[in-house]
C-alpha cells in the first residue's frame, strides 16, 4: 500500500514540479512565446503520430480478427498507444518525450513486455468451482439405483 502511494505522490506531484521547473528553463532560453509555440507543436505532433498508430493498429486488428485469430498484442499495444497519447497532449516536455518513447514500436514492445512480467508474477492461481459440491442433497439416480455419472466402466 505504501509503495502505491509513493508511485502516486511521484506521479501528481513531483513529476509537474519537474515540468514546471523545465519549462521555465526553456522559456529563460528561447523566450515564452517560442516555448508556448513550441508546446503546442509538440502536442500537435504527438496528437498526429498517436492518430496514425493507431489507425495502424485498428487495421492490423480487424486483419487478425478476419483470420479468426484474437488481436492480444494489438489491444494491448492500443492500450501503451493511448497512456502515451495521454503523456503527449499533457502540457510539457518531459511528459511529452516519455510518451514519444512510447510511440516507438520497439520499445513499446519492451514496454509491454515488461507489464506482462509484472502482472504475470502478481498472478496466483486458486482452484474455483464453479459449482460447489452439495453435501446435503440427495443425487437423482437413475434405474439402477447408482447416482447419475457414476460409471464403472
Amino acid at each position: 500500500m505504501i509503495k502505491e502511494v509513493a508511485v502516486l505522490l511521484v506521479l501528481f506531484i513531483v513529476v509537474p514540479i519537474l515540468e514546471l521547473i523545465f519549462i521555465i528553463q526553456v522559456g529563460q532560453a528561447v523566450g515564452v512565446w517560442n516555448t508556448v509555440s513550441l508546446l503546442i507543436l509538440d502536442s500537435l505532433v504527438g496528437a498526429w503520430l498517436v492518430k496514425h498508430q493507431g489507425l495502424g493498429l485498428l487495421r492490423r486488428s480487424r486483419e487478425r480478427l478476419q483470420n479468426g485469430e484474437m488481436p492480444s498484442d494489438e489491444i494491448f499495444s492500443g492500450i501503451v498507444i493511448l497512456f502515451a497519447g495521454a503523456l503527449m497532449l499533457t502540457p510539457g516536455f518531459l511528459t511529452d518525450a516519455v510518451g514519444l518513447v512510447m510511440l516507438i514500436p520497439p520499445i513499446r514492445v519492451g514496454v509491454l513486455a515488461a507489464i506482462r512480467r509484472r502482472f504475470r508474477s502478481r498472478i496466483t492461481t486458486t482452484s474455483t468451482t464453479l459449482n460447489p459440491p452439495s453435501w446435503d442433497q440427495e443425487r437423482p439416480s437413475d434405474d439402477d439405483e447408482r447416482p447419475l455419472g457414476d460409471n464403472d466402466n
